[in-house]
């Protein structure tokens, strides 16, 4: 490890001493890659200087136990000098094996989030609209932007499926480990004799991909035009604006009706589908390379309920860590930062565990 972090230090000032030369600054694109591996390899850098600190004064106090003729209450204080510092190295080491674990490439990438009412009728079609509003007050208290690809609501308020664009910082690190079945249980307001309904909604969350990560062959498309449905304005049902995009090899299809522009549509819709494929074909890749083994925090593959939200308990359980928490109010208001901390420590601890054995 510590001959990966010597690497990794020269490689730090290296970067850092190219930065502040004068044709680096004038080269915009060297200038952007340069200073986003500097931000990769800095809190690294940062860490083994703490461990370093600490390794100091370990050493420091084991040298003056060493020494004879040290008083009780002096030689009591550089024992506890030395525990302190053996402490902080332990945690400091540990610390630095997590980030140096293999980044996923996907993690700095925006986000398509899509959730579809799953089984429970109408009942899930209202809590799909409830997560959606979750992960937009999310969102919004991470200083993401949001912005709406496609809907499919119904009469009633909810939302049989949507598709939804997250751009920010770190979004897909944050969002991965949200992809899968959603179970909510709780009285439907269209229920008279208060029993409890249980229904289930499904999210899948895609990293963005760009035209340089999946290139989309336009011969295999098919491209309709057909006039938008639903509430939305007079220009509703009189211009043929939406899109649909048949992907020809694979049958995925995509629609997009939210802006008047067709364009506008068709370039909504390509994105998805760009994304969707590329999630499909990362999908592909990882079961062949590991189809036998499952990580801890599980496979993010739709059909595994990962989640259930209890309101008449207030309660919200991951069934993937066991975790449980009361707060179920908060959450959905989108308090989700303890519950994707513990996700993000859970999938760190299982690679740690792997790259040990």
């Amino acid at each position: 490890m510590f001959d990966k972090l010597a690497d990794v230090e020269r490689r730090f000032e290296e970067i850092n001493q190219r930065l502040q030369e004068p044709a680096t600054v004038q080269n915009n694109e060297l200038y952007r890659g340069l200073m986003k591996e500097y931000r990769m390899l800095e809190p690294i850098v940062q860490k083994l200087a703490e461990y370093n600190a600490a390794k100091a004064e370990h050493e420091e106090a084991k040298e003056l136990l060493e020494e004879s003729g040290l008083d009780a209450d002096f030689r009591e204080m550089v024992q506890q000098q030395l525990s302190d510092g053996k402490e902080k190295m332990e945690q400091y080491g540990n610390e630095l094996k997590i980030l140096l674990l293999p980044k996923d490439p996907r993690d700095e990438k925006n986000v398509i989030l899509e959730i579809r009412g799953g089984a429970g009728g109408e009942e899930a079609a209202l809590f799909a609209n409830s997560l959606l509003r979750m992960y937009s007050m999310y969102a919004d208290a991470q200083g993401w932007k949001t912005e709406i690809l496609s809907l499919n609501a119904t009469e009633l308020g909810g939302v049989k499926e949507v598709s939804m664009a997250v751009e920010g910082n770190g979004a897909y690190s944050r969002l991965k480990f949200e992809s899968g079945v959603h179970r909510v249980q709780r009285v439907p307001e269209t229920e008279t004799q208060g029993r409890v309904h249980t229904s289930t909604v499904t999210v899948a969350v895609m990293a963005e991909a760009e035209e340089v990560d999946f290139e989309l062959d336009m011969n295999d498309l098919k491209i309709d035009t057909f006039r938008s449905s639903g509430a939305g304005g007079q220009h509703i049902n009189k211009t043929s604006s939406a899109i649909r995009v048949t992907h020809l090899p694979s049958g995925m299809v995509v629609e997009c009706q939210d802006e008047r522009s067709q364009f506008k549509n068709k370039d909504k819709a390509l994105k998805v589908l760009r994304s969707r494929l590329l999630a499909q074909k990362q999908a592909e890749q990882k079961d062949a390379i590991d189809a036998a083994r499952k990580s801890q925090v599980g496979t993010g593959d739709r059909s595994e309920r990962i989640r259930t939200y209890n309101f008449p308990q207030g309660r919200l359980t991951d069934h993937r860590v066991g975790l449980t928490l009361y707060k179920l109010d908060s959450i959905m208001n989108g308090d989700l930062d303890d519950i994707i901390d513990t996700l993000i420590t859970a999938d760190q601890a299982e690679k740690l565990k792997n790259t040990e054995e």
